[in-house]
């Protein structure tokens, strides 16, 4: 677990990382329940136990699995011709993804249905007008906060992106709508790695949502609904596949969630960021003063530091071979992300939370892979990381500017829970709103972030 202690800052440590993972003797032949009891820890165990650098092996619901990590390793997962992701697994499709998603695909229909995404999310004037619209948002949820005894930050981001997010991609939603709309978005993410009640909250949460958007789309295509001209919804709607027809209502619905549904997943770095902050309150100062390159860098070092994604996986599509490793076809194969990003091989002192790692220097594209590695125009990497970062530089300036306590509260992090989130999600009791930065950061940010 990151532990925390209630109502103390201190620098965030972490004892749930490989150097702290329960032992075996052996690593069992099958360790599918090692994922339930490890979590995050699980495969940076395997990779301690069996005390290898190239790759581990294992076995998943009684199949081959091998698993890699490093930039290389991304660069061999991530080609089409190594490994097929049809293989996530229906319960992940179920709740976070959606049946017949982008994630699904291979080939040709993955490459056209990205470009539909990549227009989209990395625009950098469409980037810059979310951000706008977020920025109006928390400022004006911010100036509500301090006549509350308190506020919980992961909620309130929650519902500060989901209302931004509609009101940019020009889906509409009514204001009395935004905090269920925001916790059934939430829900999705937080019960796909489990089968127990979250899981089946994200199965209803994202049947309401699916519902909700496909009446929307067929309502565009008819023409009963007015869109705004060129919205993320009229593109949506109006995306031609590879058959060259237009999506089916349900699969375009899908899709448009898969671009509201991650954006509001930023409210777990939100919530990290506010962990962060507590624990490391030099960093707000930078932050304070605007500094474009610091907040930046700071949004990167979350992605980095806190756990979001435990791995992705596919399955071999021949024959493989990894550095003298047999990969017979058909096995599984798993690209270990959060041990990547805590490797020490790649970021010495990993479990140490400092922006200063990306302060003038971005990071290489395999490097650094908390939503996925690889080539985001060909590839499976999420097109949305844009997004993530310009948001979380944006949040991150009017997050340290404002004036707040935290009270005693359950700051622990467990590693073994998927998503991870502060066990409270953070509370705070705002004293004073802080005022609106001077300038929008917008493109400025996305300039910054993309030159560096």
């Amino acid at each position: 677990m990151i532990v925390e202690r209630p109502g103390r800052a201190f620098s965030p440590r972490l004892t749930g990382h490989t150097d702290a993972m329960p032992r075996r003797r052996r690593p069992p032949l099958d360790d599918t329940v090692g994922l339930p009891l490890d979590g995050y820890a699980w495969l940076p165990g395997l990779w301690r136990r069996a005390g290898a650098r190239d790759a581990v092996h294992t076995r998943v619901m009684g199949r081959r699995a091998v698993a890699l990590r490093g930039p290389e390793a991304v660069r061999f997962f991530y080609d089409e011709s190594h490994v097929r992701r049809a293989a996530i697994p229906e319960p992940v499709q179920g709740t976070l993804f959606g049946h017949g998603a982008i994630h699904t695909l291979d080939g040709e229909d993955h490459r056209n249905r990205k470009a539909m995404f990549l227009s989209l999310l990395t625009d950098p004037g469409r980037v810059a007008k979310l951000v706008q619209h977020a920025g109006q948002a928390w400022d004006e949820a911010a100036e509500g906060w301090a006549a509350q005894p308190s506020v919980v930050l992961f909620d309130e981001a929650a519902k500060i992106i989901t209302r931004a997010v509609c009101d940019w991609a020009g889906v509409p939603l009514h204001r009395g709508e935004v905090a269920r709309t925001a916790a059934d978005l939430t829900a999705m993410v937080d019960g796909f790695a489990t089968l127990g009640p979250r899981h089946w909250r994200a199965r209803r949460a994202r049947g309401r949502r699916e519902r909700w958007l496909t009446t929307l789309i067929e309502q565009v295509r008819a023409g009963t609904t007015s869109v705004p001209p060129g919205s993320i919804l009229e593109v949506v709607a109006h995306h031609i596949g590879t058959d060259g027809a237009l999506l089916e209502p349900k699969r375009a619905a899908v899709e448009l969630l898969n671009i509201i549904r991650p954006t509001v997943a930023v409210s777990w770095f939100v919530a990290f960021m506010g962990h962060a902050l507590h624990c490391r309150p030099e960093q707000r100062n930078p932050l304070r003063d605007g500094d474009l390159a610091y907040s930046v860098a700071f949004a990167q070092e979350l992605r980095r530091f806190y756990p979001f994604a435990p791995f992705v996986g596919g399955r071999a599509a021949r024959d493989l071979t990894w550095r003298g490793v047999q990969i017979p076809a058909g096995s599984l194969v798993l690209l270990d992300i959060y041990g990547q990003n805590h490797d020490a091989a790649l970021w010495p002192e990993p479990y140490r939370f400092d922006p200063q790692r990306f302060v003038g220097r971005a990071p290489d594209r395999d490097e650094l892979i908390p939503q996925g590695g690889g080539d985001a125009r060909t590839g499976h990497r999420c097109p949305g990381e844009d997004v993530t970062l310009a948001l979380l530089s944006a949040f991150a300036t009017r997050l340290a500017r404002l004036d707040y306590d935290v009270p005693d509260q359950d700051l622990t992090i467990s590693l073994r829970r998927i998503p991870a989130l502060p066990a409270s999600r953070f509370v705070m009791t705002v004293r004073n709103p802080a005022p609106a930065p001077k300038r929008e950061h917008g493109e400025s940010v996305f300039a910054q972030w993309s030159d560096t």
